[in-house]
């Protein structure tokens, strides 16, 4: 095998690469390379995880705008190694992580792990515990974003997934795939608690088979101290997303989340944050809905001072919603946020890095991180 050309020079910084991959998506030369990608369901779907410069990213493979991106992933050598061209010249050197080994077993009742959990990014285990949402169900409350029902009606996981059961495939993600932390989120289901309890419950069946970080995510609860209870279940981190951070947006966009109001929301982040710690609470911010730049940087500017970490990442339409159309941010638009939200991090002490678990310690659905990475390096310069 001839070996791979030296590592090419980039002609834009790392972030700047991850904004316009995630802006425009990639074309596979090869599909089939490393992890398989999904399509439609809960999390980041229609996605691919691709390693950059040691930062595993998901990049859109099956949206619309993918499909004519200037971005093309050539097949990997044997060694694994591929490299990113744009219009024929190559920007940047890249692998794939491998599909998971967990992938290839079953529960003793015949589920396939793959259907209680599944890989992110790198080295995350990811699962829905419930897989249905009292939102989901009607059009006029749904987010208009959300696919959670689509990979159950696809038969591709199951609607309830029990602790005994995710128990079961953390323990077998770490031992074969070095899985290092795990996310848990849930459909809303009926109740105050608002999947707190299915949460704390799954957090207890998780800690008795393996001691793996986990972060929990759900909305705000009515009673503060489920809180307190899902800490003491296990759970490390915590987030609760906003997803869109102006209310007209947030009544346009999720009509029915969008009765839990803001204030709740900051209420719940005050509350949470002595429990779980600074910068272990978090928040998901979709840029791109009709948010303009500077209401997210300044609601980013509230959630800092309160120890929160605003993972901010480039909306992605998802086939089969109601945005399945909307277009992703463009590049410049996110850079506009990301860099001054990396400073404001800093600034705060709030690093990726310092996060047990969750979205923000995985990083890949945003350069946030890349962002972050440049502006502790320009700090240490200084």
């Amino acid at each position: 095998m001839t070996p791979m050309p030296t590592k090419p020079k980039p002609t834009l910084r790392t972030e700047e690469l991850i904004n316009e991959l995630q802006s425009f998506g990639v074309r596979l030369v090869d599909p089939s390379a490393g992890a398989a990608s999904r399509r439609g369901g809960a999390g980041p779907s229609d996605h691919k995880a691709i390693t950059i410069d040691g930062m595993t990213v998901m990049a859109p493979v099956h949206t619309a705008p993918a499909f004519d991106s200037p971005y093309l992933v050539e097949k990997p050598d044997a060694f694994g190694r591929s490299r990113i061209t744009r219009d024929g010249a190559v920007v940047a050197e890249a692998s794939f992580p491998l599909g998971p080994k967990f992938y290839e077993l079953t529960t003793a009742e015949g589920v396939p792990y793959r259907h209680i959990a599944t890989l992110h990014g790198r080295d995350v285990l990811a699962t829905t515990v419930l897989q249905t949402c009292i939102r989901y169900q009607s059009r006029t409350k749904t987010c208009q974003f959300c696919a959670i029902g689509q990979s159950l009606a696809a038969g591709r996981t199951i609607a309830h997934k029990t602790p005994a059961q995710l128990g079961e495939v953390a323990e077998a993600a770490v031992r074969l795939d070095g899985v290092r932390h795990m996310v848990m989120t849930t459909g809303t289901p009926k109740g105050a608690d608002r999947g707190a309890a299915v949460l704390a419950d799954s957090c207890v069946g998780v800690k008795a088979r393996v001691n793996l970080p986990i972060q929990v995510q759900c909305e705000p609860p009515d009673d503060d101290a489920w809180f307190e209870r899902l800490r003491t279940a296990g759970a490390d981190a915590l987030g609760m997303h906003l997803e869109a951070v102006s209310e007209p947006v947030r009544q346009r966009i999720m009509p029915g989340k969008a009765t839990v109001s803001l204030e709740r929301y900051f209420e719940a982040f005050a509350a949470a944050v002595p429990v779980f710690g600074r910068a272990q609470v978090s928040t998901y911010i979709l840029a791109g809905l009709g948010d303009t730049a500077e209401e997210i940087l300044t609601v980013c500017e509230r959630l800092t001072a309160l120890g929160v970490y605003p993972f901010v990442v480039p909306f992605t339409p998802i086939s089969g919603t109601p945005l399945e159309s909307h277009p992703t941010p463009p590049p410049a638009f996110m850079a506009s946020i990301l860099g001054p939200l990396a400073r404001m991090l800093i600034a705060s002490g709030l690093r990726s890095v310092d996060v047990k678990a969750g979205c923000a310690k995985c990083g890949a659905c945003s350069s946030l991180a890349a962002y972050e990475r440049g502006e502790s390096a320009c700090s240490s310069k200084r």
